[in-house]
């Protein structure tokens, strides 16, 4: 495993623990050149999907691309990175579960706001505001007001 910090080809592993409800090994290296430590995840790689864009154009399902976008969304909210990872673990191995060769981006992001919308209103409409690429200040009132109207109906 190369070093992060200079390169070096070679680290020795310090620990090794199960990670991500025992689908993956979490490794503590240390590099054996400068001895600076960081951390691996050794995971079995499993099928993946090819995600269809609104376009119609098709690349592989990327994990990051998703922890990234509900991240930009929950920025200074009150919601972990440990909760964010384990909604993208569940979200991946649903996907995984079904064993579709493609899925829609709609589908993906449908399933984020979902969660989002349980987890904190701001980051929901940050991600929607975003994902629905509104077109007018009209349509991104219209479901600010949608959500206040379900907030109220609810508390």
């Amino acid at each position: 495993m190369k070093c992060p910090f200079c390169g070096h080809p070679n680290s020795r592993v310090v620990d090794s623990r199960p990670a991500r409800n025992g689908r993956a090994i979490r490794r503590r290296r240390e590099c054996l050149n400068c001895l600076e430590r960081f951390t691996t995840y050794e995971q079995i790689e499993e099928f993946q999907p090819m995600v269809v864009k609104k376009d119609g154009r098709r690349e592989p399902f990327e994990r990051r691309k998703i922890i990234e976008g509900i991240l930009k969304a929950c920025e200074k909210r009150p919601i972990s990175i440990t909760e964010i990872e384990q909604f993208v673990d569940d979200l991946e191995r649903e996907i995984q579960e079904k064993g579709v060769p493609e899925i829609q981006t709609r589908t993906i992001g449908e399933k984020v706001m979902e969660q989002l919308r349980q987890w904190d209103d701001v980051a929901y409409v940050r991600f929607a505001s975003v994902y629905k690429q509104f077109k007018d200040l009209k349509e991104f009132m219209d479901q600010l007001k949608e959500l206040l109207a379900k907030g109220e109906a609810g508390g």
